[in-house]
C-alpha cells in the first residue's frame, strides 16, 4: 500500500458544532482523512477548504433511512474505503417523562438511536467485506446513572449502548471494533443548540426535572470538558491495539461510574439472598 492507502478513512455524523465538528478537525490535523456529514453541510465549507484532499462533506439527516444508505455508499467511495464510522449527531431531550409528547419522544428515539442504528447497518456490509473497521458510538453521562427529566434523552443512548455491547460480541470475529464514548460535561454548544425541551411543564415536577432543566442552563459555557481534548481521547483509543469497550470522558463522568458501580455492589450485596433464594 502507498501512504494515501494507509491513512485511515474516518466517517463523522454530526459535524456542524460540538464534538463532531472537533473530532473531525483533530482527526484532519492527524493527516487522516474524513467525511463529514451534516444536516446543512455548508457549515463545513471552511473545513473542506482548509483540508481539499483529505476532507469530503455530505448533507445527512440520519432519520432519513434511504439518505443514510447511499451516503454511507458515497462516503466509502470517496476514498476508496471506511476505516471509522462515528456515529456522533444527536441531540438532547430534557422535561418530566409526563410532560413530554408523543411527538418529541419519537422524534428524538429516531434521531439518537434509530438513525445511528441506521448508519450502523448501512456501514456493516462494507466493513464486513473489508474485514476490519471501527464503529464509535457517542453516547452520554445520562446513560451511566441518569437524571430526572432526561428520562428519554437517557434512554436513547442506554439503547444504543446495549445495541452497542451486542454488535462488539458480534462483529468480533469479523475484525470490527466498537467503542461507546460516554462523555461528561464538555463546552460546546449542546445545552444552547442542541437540547429540545418540552413544550409544556407541570408544577408537580418543578423540584425534579425543572430543578435539572434549570442546573443545565446555568452550566452552558461553563463545562469542564474540553472538546479538542475529548477529540484526541477518542482518536488515541480508536489507535490503540486494544481499544475499550467504553471510553469515559472526563472526571465528573469518570467519579460518576465509580459511584454507580459502588452503589450498585452495595444494593446487590444487601438483596442477594432474596435473590439467590429464587433458585
Amino acid at each position: 500500500m502507498n501512504d494515501a492507502e494507509n491513512t485511515p478513512v474516518w466517517l463523522i455524523t454530526g459535524c456542524s458544532s460540538g464534538l463532531g465538528r472537533a473530532l473531525a478537525g483533530r482527526v484532519l490535523a492527524h493527516g487522516h482523512r474524513v467525511v463529514a456529514t451534516a444536516r446543512q453541510p455548508e457549515s463545513l465549507a471552511e473545513m473542506v477548504a482548509a483540508h481539499p484532499a483529505h476532507c469530503r462533506r455530505l448533507a445527512l439527516d440520519v432519520t432519513s433511512p434511504g439518505q443514510v444508505a447511499a451516503v454511507v455508499t458515497q462516503a466509502a467511495e470517496a476514498f476508496g474505503r471506511l476505516d471509522v464510522v462515528v456515529n456522533n449527531a444527536g441531540y438532547g431531550l430534557v422535561g418530566a417523562l409526563e410532560e413530554l409528547s408523543d411527538e418529541q419522544i419519537l422524534r428524538n428515539f429516531e434521531t439518537n438511536f434509530f438513525g445511528a442504528l441506521r448508519v450502523i447497518r448501512a456501514a456493516l456490509p462494507i466493513l464486513r467485506a473489508q474485514g476490519r473497521g471501527h464503529f464509535v458510538n457517542i453516547s452520554a453521562a445520562a446513560a451511566i446513572a441518569n437524571y430526572a427529566g432526561f428520562s428519554v434523552y437517557g434512554a436513547t443512548k442506554c439503547a444504543l449502548e446495549a445495541v452497542s455491547e451486542s454488535l462488539a460480541a458480534e462483529v468480533k470475529p469479523l475484525g470490527l471494533r466498537v467503542t461507546i464514548v460516554q462523555p461528561g460535561p464538555f463546552r460546546t454548544d449542546f445545552i444552547a443548540r442542541s437540547l429540545e425541551a418540552a413544550t409544556g411543564t407541570i408544577p408537580a415536577y418543578e423540584a425534579t426535572s425543572g430543578k435539572f432543566r434549570r442546573f443545565l442552563a446555568t452550566m452552558d459555557g461553563k463545562q469542564p470538558g474540553d472538546p479538542v481534548r475529548a477529540a484526541e481521547a477518542i482518536i488515541a483509543a480508536v489507535s490503540a491495539d486494544q481499544p475499550p469497550l467504553r471510553l469515559v470522558l472526563g472526571k465528573y463522568a469518570i467519579d460518576k461510574t465509580r459511584r454507580k458501580f459502588a452503589a450498585a455492589t452495595r444494593e446487590l450485596d444487601t438483596w442477594a439472598d432474596v435473590g439467590l433464594a429464587t433458585e
